[in-house]
């Protein structure tokens, strides 16, 4: 690892996690709308 590259911003690191964290809040927003029967818009109440 470069000792020089940039702590924050779109580093390699930073959009690993990211990939990581949307793919568990998407099959947790799946998951949620099978249990309930809702959507994600309907449990906001914009729907």
């Amino acid at each position: 690892m470069n000792d020089n590259a940039p702590k924050v911003g779109f580093t390699e690191f930073a959009e690993t996690w990211n990939g990581r964290l949307a793919m568990i809040g998407f099959v947790a927003a799946l998951i949620t709308e099978y249990v309930t029967g809702q959507g994600v818009l309907a449990q906001l109440g914009l729907m």
